[in-house]
Protein backbone atom coordinates (compact mmCIF):
# COMPACT_ATOMS: atom_id res chain seq x y z
CA UNK A 1 0.00 0.00 0.00
CA UNK A 2 1.69 3.38 -1.31
CA UNK A 3 0.48 6.72 0.51
CA UNK A 4 1.45 9.74 -1.74
CA UNK A 5 -0.56 13.66 -2.24
CA UNK A 6 -1.40 14.02 -5.11
CA UNK A 7 0.60 16.44 -7.70
CA UNK A 8 0.83 19.80 -6.17
CA UNK A 9 -0.67 18.79 -3.34
CA UNK A 10 0.74 18.21 0.26
CA UNK A 11 0.51 14.98 2.01
CA UNK A 12 0.33 17.02 5.73
CA UNK A 13 -1.01 20.23 6.70
CA UNK A 14 -0.44 22.35 10.43
CA UNK A 15 -3.50 23.51 12.06
CA UNK A 16 -1.99 25.36 15.04
CA UNK A 17 0.55 23.21 16.51
CA UNK A 18 -1.36 19.87 15.43
CA UNK A 19 -0.18 18.27 12.10
CA UNK A 20 -2.56 15.77 9.94
CA UNK A 21 -2.34 13.45 7.13
CA UNK A 22 -4.90 13.76 4.35
CA UNK A 23 -4.24 10.56 2.27
CA UNK A 24 -5.78 10.23 -0.97
CA UNK A 25 -7.22 7.09 -2.24
CA UNK A 26 -7.66 6.17 -5.74
CA UNK A 27 -10.52 4.52 -7.58
CA UNK A 28 -11.86 3.77 -11.02
CA UNK A 29 -14.06 6.04 -12.27
CA UNK A 30 -17.28 5.40 -10.61
CA UNK A 31 -20.64 4.97 -12.70
CA UNK A 32 -24.04 5.74 -11.85
CA UNK A 33 -24.54 1.75 -11.85
CA UNK A 34 -21.86 1.35 -9.22
CA UNK A 35 -23.18 0.18 -5.72
CA UNK A 36 -21.20 2.68 -3.84
CA UNK A 37 -20.84 0.76 -0.63
CA UNK A 38 -18.89 -2.27 -2.74
CA UNK A 39 -16.83 0.90 -3.43
CA UNK A 40 -16.32 1.75 -0.32
CA UNK A 41 -15.03 -1.49 0.86
CA UNK A 42 -13.46 -2.33 -2.23
CA UNK A 43 -11.00 0.34 -1.45
CA UNK A 44 -10.97 1.60 1.58
CA UNK A 45 -10.41 -0.36 4.54
CA UNK A 46 -6.18 -1.18 3.63
CA UNK A 47 -5.75 2.76 4.33
CA UNK A 48 -8.51 3.13 7.40
CA UNK A 49 -7.25 3.03 10.87
CA UNK A 50 -9.17 3.93 14.29
CA UNK A 51 -9.72 7.25 14.68
CA UNK A 52 -9.35 8.30 11.13
CA UNK A 53 -11.95 10.43 9.30
CA UNK A 54 -13.07 9.36 6.08
CA UNK A 55 -14.33 12.31 3.69
CA UNK A 56 -15.96 11.31 0.22
CA UNK A 57 -16.11 13.75 -2.33
CA UNK A 58 -19.65 14.40 -3.04
CA UNK A 59 -19.99 14.02 -6.75
CA UNK A 60 -19.14 10.42 -6.63
CA UNK A 61 -22.07 9.96 -4.10
CA UNK A 62 -24.19 11.21 -6.80
CA UNK A 63 -23.21 9.71 -9.50
CA UNK A 64 -23.84 5.95 -7.44
CA UNK A 65 -27.41 7.82 -6.77
CA UNK A 66 -28.05 8.75 -10.49
CA UNK A 67 -27.76 12.01 -10.18
CA UNK A 68 -25.30 12.91 -13.30
CA UNK A 69 -27.24 13.99 -16.16
CA UNK A 70 -25.67 13.98 -19.85
CA UNK A 71 -25.63 17.96 -20.47
CA UNK A 72 -27.02 17.57 -24.36
CA UNK A 73 -29.39 15.87 -22.41
CA UNK A 74 -30.85 18.95 -20.00
CA UNK A 75 -32.93 21.17 -22.08
CA UNK A 76 -32.47 24.77 -20.50
CA UNK A 77 -35.83 27.15 -20.19
CA UNK A 78 -35.59 30.28 -21.34
CA UNK A 79 -35.49 31.27 -17.73
CA UNK A 80 -32.66 29.26 -17.30
CA UNK A 81 -30.29 30.83 -20.13
CA UNK A 82 -31.05 34.65 -18.73
CA UNK A 83 -30.30 33.96 -14.77
CA UNK A 84 -27.25 31.95 -15.79
CA UNK A 85 -26.07 35.28 -17.38
CA UNK A 86 -25.53 37.09 -14.38
CA UNK A 87 -23.62 34.19 -12.55
CA UNK A 88 -19.93 35.30 -11.66
CA UNK A 89 -17.39 32.63 -13.00
CA UNK A 90 -14.39 31.93 -11.98
CA UNK A 91 -11.69 29.27 -13.16
CA UNK A 92 -12.51 26.91 -10.85
CA UNK A 93 -15.57 26.24 -11.75
CA UNK A 94 -18.82 26.78 -13.77
CA UNK A 95 -20.62 26.57 -11.19
CA UNK A 96 -24.54 28.03 -12.57
CA UNK A 97 -22.97 29.87 -14.95
CA UNK A 98 -23.92 27.87 -18.04
CA UNK A 99 -27.93 27.41 -19.01
CA UNK A 100 -28.09 23.73 -18.44
CA UNK A 101 -26.44 24.14 -14.74
CA UNK A 102 -28.77 26.88 -13.91
CA UNK A 103 -32.13 25.14 -15.20
CA UNK A 104 -31.04 22.00 -13.14
CA UNK A 105 -31.06 24.73 -9.89
CA UNK A 106 -34.60 25.29 -10.97
CA UNK A 107 -35.46 22.18 -10.86
CA UNK A 108 -33.99 21.13 -7.51
CA UNK A 109 -34.81 24.75 -5.59
CA UNK A 110 -37.98 25.47 -7.27
CA UNK A 111 -38.26 28.21 -9.50
CA UNK A 112 -39.43 31.44 -6.69
CA UNK A 113 -36.72 30.14 -4.50
CA UNK A 114 -34.05 31.07 -7.30
CA UNK A 115 -35.78 34.10 -8.67
CA UNK A 116 -35.62 35.17 -5.06
CA UNK A 117 -31.96 34.39 -4.51
CA UNK A 118 -31.07 35.95 -7.91
CA UNK A 119 -32.78 39.09 -6.60
CA UNK A 120 -31.19 39.16 -3.52
CA UNK A 121 -27.75 38.75 -4.76
CA UNK A 122 -28.50 42.05 -7.21
CA UNK A 123 -29.74 43.91 -4.03
CA UNK A 124 -26.14 42.95 -2.55
CA UNK A 125 -23.61 43.27 -5.09
CA UNK A 126 -25.10 46.71 -5.02
CA UNK A 127 -23.87 47.49 -1.67
CA UNK A 128 -20.97 45.27 -2.49
CA UNK A 129 -21.48 42.17 -0.73
CA UNK A 130 -21.03 38.56 -2.45
CA UNK A 131 -21.92 35.17 -2.12
CA UNK A 132 -25.80 36.54 -1.45
CA UNK A 133 -27.03 33.97 -4.14
CA UNK A 134 -26.14 30.92 -2.76
CA UNK A 135 -26.93 31.56 0.63
CA UNK A 136 -30.39 32.28 -0.04
CA UNK A 137 -30.58 29.24 -2.82
CA UNK A 138 -29.24 26.88 -0.54
CA UNK A 139 -26.80 24.06 -0.57
CA UNK A 140 -28.43 22.34 -3.39
CA UNK A 141 -27.72 25.46 -5.58
CA UNK A 142 -24.16 25.11 -4.22
CA UNK A 143 -23.64 21.53 -4.74
CA UNK A 144 -24.15 21.45 -8.64
CA UNK A 145 -21.16 20.90 -10.46
CA UNK A 146 -21.32 21.90 -14.06
CA UNK A 147 -18.62 19.80 -17.12
CA UNK A 148 -15.07 20.88 -16.93
CA UNK A 149 -12.43 19.73 -19.40
CA UNK A 150 -10.06 18.98 -16.08
CA UNK A 151 -12.97 16.35 -14.55
CA UNK A 152 -12.67 12.57 -15.15
CA UNK A 153 -14.51 11.39 -18.31
CA UNK A 154 -17.23 11.05 -18.96
CA UNK A 155 -18.24 13.20 -16.47
CA UNK A 156 -16.39 16.37 -18.10
CA UNK A 157 -19.74 16.45 -20.16
CA UNK A 158 -22.51 16.07 -17.56
CA UNK A 159 -24.44 17.80 -15.10
CA UNK A 160 -23.75 16.61 -11.33
CA UNK A 161 -26.53 17.22 -8.61
CA UNK A 162 -25.33 17.30 -5.41
CA UNK A 163 -26.12 13.80 -2.99
CA UNK A 164 -29.46 12.88 -1.73
CA UNK A 165 -29.27 12.24 1.84
CA UNK A 166 -25.98 12.41 2.25
CA UNK A 167 -25.70 12.08 5.73
CA UNK A 168 -27.54 9.20 5.86
CA UNK A 169 -25.01 7.82 3.75
CA UNK A 170 -22.40 8.75 5.41
CA UNK A 171 -24.16 6.35 8.32
CA UNK A 172 -24.32 3.74 6.17
CA UNK A 173 -20.57 3.79 4.80
CA UNK A 174 -19.36 3.79 8.43
CA UNK A 175 -22.04 0.64 9.25
CA UNK A 176 -20.13 -1.47 6.54
CA UNK A 177 -16.68 -0.48 7.39
CA UNK A 178 -17.54 -1.72 10.79
CA UNK A 179 -14.47 0.78 12.09
CA UNK A 180 -14.10 3.35 14.71
CA UNK A 181 -14.06 6.27 12.17
CA UNK A 182 -16.16 9.13 11.24
CA UNK A 183 -17.80 9.38 7.94
CA UNK A 184 -18.28 12.56 5.95
CA UNK A 185 -19.52 13.62 2.37
CA UNK A 186 -17.69 16.73 1.62
CA UNK A 187 -18.51 19.11 -1.17
CA UNK A 188 -14.59 20.83 -1.46
CA UNK A 189 -13.22 23.03 -4.51
CA UNK A 190 -10.22 25.05 -4.90
CA UNK A 191 -12.87 28.43 -3.65
CA UNK A 192 -13.71 26.59 -0.18
CA UNK A 193 -15.55 23.90 0.87
CA UNK A 194 -19.06 22.17 2.81
CA UNK A 195 -19.86 19.26 4.62
CA UNK A 196 -23.17 18.00 3.58
CA UNK A 197 -23.35 15.23 5.96
CA UNK A 198 -21.71 13.08 8.22
CA UNK A 199 -22.31 10.04 10.46
CA UNK A 200 -21.28 11.18 13.47
CA UNK A 201 -20.41 14.76 15.27
CA UNK A 202 -17.41 16.51 14.52
CA UNK A 203 -15.37 19.84 14.55
CA UNK A 204 -16.73 21.13 11.20
CA UNK A 205 -14.49 23.90 10.96
CA UNK A 206 -11.65 22.38 11.58
CA UNK A 207 -12.18 19.83 9.04
CA UNK A 208 -12.86 22.41 6.80
CA UNK A 209 -9.39 24.09 7.41
CA UNK A 210 -7.57 20.94 7.13
CA UNK A 211 -8.96 20.21 3.60
CA UNK A 212 -9.02 23.52 3.12
CA UNK A 213 -6.54 23.70 -0.13
CA UNK A 214 -8.16 20.92 -1.57
CA UNK A 215 -6.30 17.94 -1.38
CA UNK A 216 -7.77 15.57 -3.29
CA UNK A 217 -7.72 17.84 -6.27
CA UNK A 218 -9.91 19.83 -8.75
CA UNK A 219 -9.28 18.11 -11.91
CA UNK A 220 -8.95 14.20 -13.56
CA UNK A 221 -6.43 12.78 -10.12
CA UNK A 222 -9.44 9.51 -9.72
CA UNK A 223 -9.07 10.34 -5.65
CA UNK A 224 -12.86 10.65 -4.97
CA UNK A 225 -11.95 9.48 -1.17
CA UNK A 226 -9.30 10.54 1.48
CA UNK A 227 -9.19 9.88 4.92
CA UNK A 228 -7.88 12.68 7.34
CA UNK A 229 -5.67 11.53 10.43
CA UNK A 230 -4.08 13.32 13.46
CA UNK A 231 -0.19 12.75 13.68
CA UNK A 232 1.44 11.66 16.96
Amino acid sequence: MKIQANENKSLEVNIGSETYLRIPIKTHVVMPNDDLLAVMKEYVPPYLESGDILFITEKIVAISQGRAYPIKDVEARPLAKWLSNYVTKTPHGIGLGIPETMEMALRECGTPRIIFAAFVSVLGKLVGRKGDFYRVAGSKARAIDGPTSGTMPPFNTYVVLGPDQPEKVAKEIKQVLKKDVIVTIVDINDLGGNILGSSDVMDVNRVLAILKDNPLGQDAQGTPIGIIRKKG
